[in-house]
């Protein structure tokens, strides 16, 4: 499952020159507001014809202006699910999951029910449901229309904390479950760490990053567009235990972590964010403190914003971390470019909602 994507239009003051290649999985289109993200993905729905452009998903050419060739909306086979649910309000739930296969779309609705945990809520009117329970439905909605691609335009953006790490977890089983392709609208660094495969970076128009979470999120050239507050790095672990203390033990590629009790099963590959204004540097083996996680690593990079603060990459096994500390640090630590150092990171600073299935 691919997708292949170059579009190019013009509004009054801004200008959209996209072009990009995706795998399977889920790619995140990332960016503030007005960077061009649902611009490419109405596009990509047939909402929006573009001044120029190709859009093909699976091999299928869905629009190609050069050739005057532009598959109607109907007929794109893609699933659109939007900030608000835009449920059918005069409709149960079972009868607004039910609509796409209207249109002959997917035949498998107990498995799909079953993985957004939909069966108590069929008989339901919509009213009665809750924002995340709203987005379930959509999203099953989209699902049994039996899409070739499935669009996602910041589909959390409307909730709540508590209601999306209701949701969450329902999107990362979407990914694990299913082989359509999904292109995710998000400004969240959070969703973006947690979901996506590829991580393409817009800015005023223009792709100025592209490729895993782990490789975007973890480079500090990255950091001015995705925000220096969400500055922090991805690593990739397995669960090795949970022990009586409450504390589950991982294993990443640099060394152990001990994180609050993760709900997953033992030997389960997880994605762990790990935020650079939690990391804190040593240049030699620490003793005597509290924290329980403490990675050996080599800085590989430095860089120094306008304020005084100093962004330290570290290569830490095969995984890259990103420590945010001051400038009088980094020179007290005598910090540069192949200086071995330790990232200390606290247990209960890593929270809930960055920890994720890989």
């Amino acid at each position: 499952m691919s997708m292949s994507v170059s579009l190019q239009h013009s509004f009054p003051g801004f200008t959209l020159d996209a072009s990009f290649d995706a795998p399977g999985g889920v790619t995140a289109l990332f960016g503030r507001s007005g960077s061009g993200k649902t611009t490419i993905v109405n596009a990509v729905a047939g909402l929006l014809t573009p001044d120029t452009g190709t859009v093909t998903v699976n091999g299928r050419t869905l629009l190609d202006t050069g050739a005057k060739q532009s598959v109607p909306v109907h007929k794109r086979r893609v699933g659109y699910v939007f900030q608000d649910a835009r449920l059918f309000p005069h409709l149960s739930v079972a009868k607004n999951l039910h609509y796409g296969r209207w249109w002959g779309g997917s035949r498998d609705a107990d498995r799909i029910i079953d993985m957004l945990g939909l069966g108590a809520l069929l008989p339901r009117g919509t009213g009665a449901l809750s924002g995340g329970e709203r987005q379930r439905v959509a999203i099953g909605r989209a699902l049994l229309a039996g899409p070739d691609l499935l669009l996602m335009d910041e589909p959390l953006a409307a909730l709540d904390d508590a209601r999306k790490a209701e949701i969450l977890p329902y999107l990362e089983r979407l990914h694990a479950s299913t082989d359509v392709p999904i292109l995710y609208v998000s400004h969240s660094v959070a969703e973006v760490a947690r979901l996506a495969t590829t991580v393409i970076v817009l800015d005023d128009g223009k792709i100025v990053r592209t490729g895993t979470a782990s490789e975007v999120l973890s480079d500090p050239a990255s950091v001015s567009k995705l925000g220096v507050r969400d500055a922090g790095a991805v690593l990739n672990a397995r669960l090795l235990r949970h022990h009586e203390d409450g504390l589950s033990e991982l294993e990443t590629s640099a060394g152990r972590l001990f994180l609050p009790k993760v709900t997953a099963q033992i030997g389960s590959t997880l994605r762990v964010r790990i935020q650079a204004q939690d990391v804190i540097l040593s240049r030699g083996a620490p003793t005597g403190l509290s924290a329980l996680n403490i990675l050996p690593g080599t800085v590989t990079s430095l860089r120094q914003g306008d304020g005084p603060g100093v962004l330290v990459q570290i290569a830490s096994g095969s995984d890259q971390l990103l420590a945010r500390i001051t400038r009088r640090s980094a020179q007290a630590l005598e910090l540069s470019e192949g200086a071995d150092c330790h990232a200390i990171v606290k247990t209960v600073s890593v929270a809930r909602a960055d920890i994720g299935s890989s």
